[in-house]
């Protein structure tokens, strides 16, 4: 190695040196030793195992495990809507080999209830990737009177809390029936469903109640076999699985609401290995074979990085904060 020296207003610079000095400094992303081999990744899921983010969840998984050359294992850790996983990972050691499931706006609702005791927020995590946007849908019996959402509203304005509808406790269906009657003035009855889709749809099938709000994933058999029409899809795009259906956006209601699904890490772990594990997730959900295996469940791959999935975050828990008192 040859040594340059030059003189610099009296001074005798190395060039060594401050090339050295340089490069020491800069300390690029590539040369973050992550992960490493024999080291194993866990995947916190918060939702019981075989349900749509779980299996997620695991086809995602797998595709790291080959991506990456390291064991991914996912844990199920159920409890209080996902409260017990996330306290769980944010309270991991921010070292890349922890992450865990999020699911939107559930997460949010959930640590901005102070009857929950949540002991994150949204400080606690660092976003990591978006997975599915799963968008809500307002479906009816096909002999219901209302073929639009204009229907729907109009009615639901005319006699108010007549016309029953399936939701939740603060979570996504519950935020785009909230968001229709802020915008609307239409008030509807809803009924609760704390037990998953199911329950809702025998009581629409059977006539307990005049919509069911959920998902497209829920009424596609039915939708096939002539017992079920959806009104419309609360997403600035129609769904792939329910194609004529127009969004709620082209029938004039700018109503947004979907179970997003996406992935955390604790806060603090490093930029270097967020942006690695997040580029090894976009590469995999690009593949046909894993959106293929999302499509047979009836999801949508959508990916975002971490920092539009941190703009996602905050923008959502900003709407959630102005629904809060609508929210039961």
């Amino acid at each position: 190695m040859v040594e340059h020296r030059i003189s610099v207003g009296g001074w005798t610079v190395s060039l060594i040196g401050c090339v050295l000095a340089v490069v020491v400094g800069l300390s690029p992303a590539w040369a973050v030793d992550y992960p490493q081999k024999g080291k194993t990744i866990q995947l916190i899921v918060g939702n019981a195992a075989g349900g749509p983010t779980d299996l997620g969840a695991r086809i995602l998984a797998a595709g790291l495990e080959k991506e990456l050359g390291v064991p991914v294992v996912v844990m199920n850790k159920t409890g209080a809507n996902g409260q017990i996983q996330l306290t769980q990972v944010a309270s991991s050691k921010p070292d890349g080999y922890t992450f865990g499931t999020v699911n939107f706006p559930v997460t949010i609702t959930g640590y901005l209830d102070p009857t929950r005791k949540a002991t994150y927020n949204r400080k606690s995590f660092e976003p990591l990737a978006m997975h599915v946007v799963d968008p809500n849908i307002f479906a009816v019996l096909t002999k219901s009177p209302y073929k639009t959402v204009k229907d729907l509203v109009e009615a639901a304005k005319a006699k108010p809390k007549t016309i029953t509808i399936s939701s939740g406790m603060r979570n996504d269906e519950q935020i785009g029936i909230v968001q229709l009657e802020k915008m609307t003035g239409a008030q509807f009855a809803q009924v609760s469903f704390t037990q998953g889709t199911a329950p809702s749809l025998v009581a629409l099938l059977g006539g307990k109640i005049d919509v069911h709000c959920g998902h497209p994933a829920d009424v596609l058999g039915h939708v096939k076999s002539g017992d079920v029409r959806v009104l419309g899809i609360m997403d600035d795009e129609e769904s792939p699985f329910l194609p004529g259906v127009k969004t709620f956006e082209a029938q004039g209601y700018k109503d947004y609401s979907a179970s997003s699904r996406g992935y955390l890490m604790p806060a603090g772990t490093p930029k270097e290995i967020v942006n690695t594990l997040s580029a090894a997730m976009k590469k995999i959900m690009a593949t046909e074979e894993h959106k293929k295996k999302m499509a047979e469940m009836g999801l949508s791959v959508r990916y975002m990085d971490s920092a539009q999935l941190g703009k996602f975050w905050d923008e959502s828990e900003t709407m959630v904060k102005e629904l809060e008192p609508m929210l039961k």
